[in-house]
């Protein structure tokens, strides 16, 4: 028997016993895993379900990077945002109520900001939407990355409540943080204006969009792949509504902006 023929043998034994390379739970910062929910129990589709590839929208902002004008401008609002306490004393207790009824239709197109976000932040060629009443992209389906995670997450039956749960919209700079630095201040128009602001908006994994909760960047941060972005978005928002911010969260703005380059 020739020397190649038993190298053979032995790597076909080889393998054989150890099944082959398997790749652990642990995964590169920016390498999607992948989450697939699907509903217990399927309802009768609506007539009018329809796929479609998403519409001329601009670039998908949970998963672009940040050009560097945006940088930029970040970092020269960076400098800018009043600077507060991170508690205020004295300040009324956050109230979910005083922002308004949630995904309001703000914009007037017919549909809710949740159903504008997911549409929004959707893989191109993964969404089902169908029209209900006066909107045309109520999102029934579709498949989005997930930008705190990495992960991509698939769902086929968003009317399910596990489902509609699993991706979440959220408040790039939560509401209660946004009580605490100015708008426990404004008027009940200007807090709803702010809570369906699209461009505050993103859509994320629920659990994690849980896990971050109402902390600022001090405290809690994204996937460092996405850090640049989050950074630029965060302060961004808070220089666009005119929100303050505490020494900490600065300085945490300032690391982010760092992994800009």
């Amino acid at each position: 028997m020739g020397v190649d023929r038993t190298a053979a043998l032995l790597l076909a034994a080889i393998v054989a016993t150890t099944g082959g390379c398997s790749r652990g739970p642990h995964r590169d910062d920016d390498t999607p895993a992948e989450r697939t929910v699907t509903a217990t129990t399927t309802p009768t589709p609506p007539t009018t379900t329809t796929p479609t590839s998403t519409p001329t929208l601009p670039t998908t902002p949970s998963t672009r990077a940040e050009p560097e004008p945006e940088v930029a401008v970040a970092r020269a609002a960076l400098d800018t945002l009043r600077v507060v306490e991170r508690h205020p004393a004295g300040l009324p207790p956050y109230d979910r109520d005083a922002f308004g009824e949630p995904w309001a239709d703000t914009d007037g197109n017919g549909c809710n900001q949740r159903d504008d976000v997911l549409l929004r932040d959707v893989l191109p060629g993964t969404v089902v939407v169908q029209r209900q009443d006066s909107c045309d992209h109520d999102v029934l389906a579709g498949s989005w990355l997930d930008p705190y995670t990495g992960v991509l997450l698939t769902f086929d039956d968003l009317k399910d409540g596990a489902q509609a749960q699993a991706i979440q919209i959220d408040h790039v700079v939560p509401l209660a943080e946004a009580w605490r630095s100015g708008a426990s201040d404004w008027t009940a128009e200007r807090r709803a204006a702010y809570a369906n602001d699209l461009d505050a908006l993103l859509a994320v994994d629920g659990p994690t969009n849980a896990s971050k909760g109402d902390e600022d960047p001090a405290a809690w941060r994204p996937r460092q792949g996405y850090q640049c972005a989050y950074g630029v978005r965060w302060t961004l928002t808070k220089s666009r509504w005119g929100l303050a911010a505490d020494s900490s969260e600065i300085r945490a703005l300032g690391e982010l902006l760092d992994h800009c380059g």
